[in-house]
């Protein structure tokens, strides 16, 4: 499953990237949208069984979606359940909740 499923594409020809456009040799570009992030509310988190994860030196989203899921493209589902959007967003020692109810998970933030 891709984040990029139904994602709304806009077409821009905005003036601030006319040099873009002109090294690319485009009028336009076609982009995705950025979607508004819907985060699971207290409530919900505590509806779905989770395991706690001490974030490591080195640790990716996707490494642990991959182990955890079968699946490294569902990275983003450990990053918004628990609101820290990028690795950079984490230090080693960090405790994150890792989902373990995946359907669960992705009904209350899709």
């Amino acid at each position: 499953m891709s984040r990029y499923n139904g994602r709304d594409k806009a077409i821009n020809t905005n003036d601030m990237y006319k040099d873009t456009f002109e090294q690319r040799g485009v009028e336009k570009i076609e982009q995705f949208r950025t979607p508004e992030l819907i985060f699971p509310t207290e409530q919900e988190q505590g509806g779905i069984a989770t395991v706690d994860y001490v974030w490591r030196q080195g640790d990716r989203y996707w490494r642990l979606a991959a182990k955890q899921y079968g699946d490294p493209n569902l990275w983003w589902v450990l990053a918004q359940f628990n609101k820290k959007p990028t690795e950079a967003h984490l230090t080693p020692g960090d405790t994150i909740k890792i989902p373990l109810e995946l359907s669960r998970v992705l009904g209350t933030m899709l």
